[in-house]
């Protein structure tokens, strides 16, 4: 669909690769995804659940972002969201299709809540890998946080890479009940900082359309598809109530 400024939106039900392939080369500014975690678990809006191993589930990742190298445009940018059990893996996997000089930054995102456990340190981040088509090409707009040194008192600086962001408590307004919810505060960052003006964000895993809501309220186009049919509906929801 196309609205009245001639931005448009496409959201449907399908795996992620087939969504990918389906995209005309040169046509995305910007895709964030946010795969499975390799959890073992069934979620009830998707399982997680990976009977051949890790290897296999680097496999289908990797696979569904490989056409990526063709379908972002010579400025576009690729953001992956994994936590500790597979972002070794697949990073080593991606340096391979995009090329190592293609990786810009390993990026932090620190929650507080979480599990902890008595054996191991509490696990209280995620992992965003960020490659580019072409790097010195790539379209990037810093983020500005408030510093916090006494020299820099009520001034800003870019944001670094570590980013100390709040998941989403059981109160959030925009807590939607999809598990593995992701916070509009973090993609907001992700599309303002690596989308330019009128481009275009695709989410190959949408889960609760995070994305697509921080991409509406930024002005940018946007693509979306998720396999979950409990994922599609709870995105068309959510912006309808937006």
């Amino acid at each position: 669909m196309t609205d009245a400024t001639g931005r448009f939106c496409r959201l449907e039900q399908a795996e992620a690769i087939d969504l990918v392939m389906s995209l005309a080369p040169d046509s995305v500014d910007l895709a964030y995804a946010d795969p499975p975690f390799f959890t073992g678990r069934d979620h009830g809006a998707f399982d997680d659940r990976w009977p051949d191993g890790l290897a296999s589930f680097v496999e289908a990742v990797v696979a569904s972002l490989a056409p990526l190298a063709t379908r972002l445009t010579p400025s576009g940018s690729l953001y992956v969201h994994l936590d500790w059990r597979t972002v070794h893996h697949v990073k080593v996997a991606l340096d391979d299709v995009f090329g190592a000089d293609s990786f810009l930054n390993e990026i932090i995102w620190s929650y507080g809540l979480g599990g902890s456990g008595k054996r191991w340190w509490p696990r209280k981040h995620d992992t965003i890998l960020w490659y580019v088509r072409n790097p010195g090409q790539h379209w990037f707009e810093a983020p500005r946080v408030p510093a916090r040194s006494r020299r820099m008192a009520g001034q800003d600086k870019k944001a670094p890479d570590v980013w100390d962001i709040p998941a989403i408590n059981n109160m959030a307004r925009e807590r939607t009940g999809y598990p593995t919810q992701k916070p509009l505060a973090l993609l907001e960052r992700i599309v303002a900082s690596s989308c330019p003006p009128g481009g275009v964000v695709l989410d190959p895993y949408c889960g609760s359309g995070t994305t697509c809501e921080a991409a509406e309220r930024l002005g940018r186009s946007w693509i979306a598809g998720d396999r979950s049919a409990e994922a599609v509906a709870t995105t068309k929801r959510r912006l309808t109530a937006t």
